[in-house]
């Protein structure tokens, strides 16, 4: 080989190591580190600080300057933006792979769907939408994308070991062929209208940004009372109807989720609800919900509810206080109860066969396997989205879609019909109105 051609070809080869595929080094070499943009510096946003600080954090969205200042103090090489749509705009010139969204509720569809739009993996808080058509529109798009794009909601409950214990017991017969199952969440928040205007929003607090889609009210900081945060503390807004759907979206998305992952269930059938005397600004503390779900492959039909606000399911034996448990979810079978919490349960078998000869435990190399650390779980899926994530957008949009078809129901107050393929209410055309919300001008769900 003349001198010439050898020095071209080392060249050629010291150019391919500097461009050599992610893996080569190991899981944390700098070719394997995702590019990631935070949205919601503070409040929720804080949690994900250490795991997203294994990668590569290149900017920073939140529209209070103090929030934004102490997370650049943590990320300095990240480039700060106080409005999420801008950032999202310089998705191509940042070079981002994935979002991670801790906004308020009422963006959170609208940033899940802009990140879907520009092919970035989104790891988004939960609920993931606050109407129906959000819900559908969000799992719609990634459904299109699913093997490219990894997407994960914020319910991290569903790493404890307890949630694949149920769905097991449950799947295995402990009691019997499931009938009906019900959760609950007994927090209780009351308000009674929108806050009046009072003062000017603190120095670098964005008021209008924080507004959003929602239609214009006027600053008081009520909203943001008592919390330390200027996002403040999600129960202090999330209440109301243009910011959030108050138990539904909060501890609701934990607690069904806890249901949602032992039934199988796609879509409702029907729903109908029943509550306190509706307020026009603030969604009900006190409701129940009930939906009927079609036969599936190893089930027949079944009834789901949820309670909220502390009404609650009826105990299967007296002696057994369910106001005992905050936050579960009973599940009724031919052969017996399970009631648990997110970290334990206990089976009740009646009948007689409550010795519980027809049931035969799984095998311990045949238990669902962990899920390990929730938000690594996402950015596993993210190099690799061949890989499964334990709340994607279709698990947890159909679920969310469910529990607010309980909202649309306890609005018109009659059980409506629902098409889960048209997504349509087939009996109340006044509930289809309810499905959607109208958003200011410069806010899109489909930016």
């Amino acid at each position: 080989m003349k001198r010439r051609e050898f020095i071209r070809n080392a060249a050629l080869a010291g150019a391919g190591l500097l461009i050599a595929p992610r893996g080569l080094f190991g899981a944390e070499a700098p070719s394997n580190k995702l590019n990631i943009a935070l949205l919601g510096v503070g409040g929720r946003g804080k949690a994900h600080y250490d795991t997203i600080g294994t990668q590569n954090v290149v900017a920073l969205c939140d529209l209070h300057e103090g929030n934004l200042a102490l997370g650049a103090k943590k990320f300095p090489k990240a480039k700060t933006y106080i409005d999420w749509r801008k950032l999202l705009d310089d998705h191509k010139k940042l070079g981002i792979d994935a979002v991670v969204c801790c906004t308020a509720d009422h963006h959170h569809a609208l940033i899940a769907n802009w990140c879907l739009n520009r092919d970035l993996h989104c790891y988004m808080e939960k609920p993931l939408a606050i109407t129906v058509e959000e819900a559908r529109v969000v799992r719609a798009n990634w459904l299109g994308k699913k093997t490219k794009l990894a997407t994960q909601v914020g319910m991290q409950r569903h790493a404890l070991s307890n949630f694949n214990r149920v769905r097991e017991k449950i799947l295995d017969g402990a009691i019997g062929e499931l009938k009906s199952a019900s959760a609950w969440g007994n927090r209780k928040i009351p308000k009674d209208g929108y806050w009046p205007a009072a003062g000017d929003p603190p120095a670098g607090f964005h008021w209008d940004l924080w507004l959003g889609p929602a239609p214009d009210h006027p600053y008081n900081p009520g909203y943001f009372a008592n919390t330390g945060t200027a996002r403040g503390n999600c129960t202090q807004w999330n209440m109301f109807w243009d910011f959030g759907v108050g138990q539904v979206g909060d501890m609701g998305s934990h607690t069904m989720d806890l249901l949602w992952n032992a039934v199988d269930a796609k879509l409702p059938t029907s729903a109908e609800a029943k509550g306190e005397k509706f307020n026009r600004a603030v969604t009900p503390v006190a409701c129940e919900s009930h939906f009927e779900h079609p036969a599936n492959s190893w089930r027949g039909p079944i009834s789901v509810a949820w309670y909220q606000g502390g009404l609650m399911p009826k105990s299967p034996k007296n002696f057994i206080d369910l106001e005992k448990i905050d936050h579960g979810v009973l599940f009724k079978g031919s052969q017996g109860f399970l009631v648990a919490s997110f970290d334990n349960h206990i089976v009740m078998p009646y009948g007689k066969e409550a010795d519980l000869t027809y049931y035969k435990p799984r095998p311990k190399e045949k238990l669902l396997p962990p899920v390990g650390h929730f938000q690594e779980q996402w950015l596993a899926a993210c190099k690799n989205p061949s890989l499964k994530t334990a709340c994607d957008f279709e698990y947890s949009g159909e679920m969310i879609e469910q529990m607010l078809l309980g909202l649309v129901a306890y609005r018109v107050g009659k059980k409506i019909e629902y098409d889960g393929v048209a997504g349509k209410v087939a009996n109340c055309p006044e509930a289809n109105a309810l499905l959607s919300r109208k958003y200011r001008a410069g806010w899109s769900l489909n930016g």
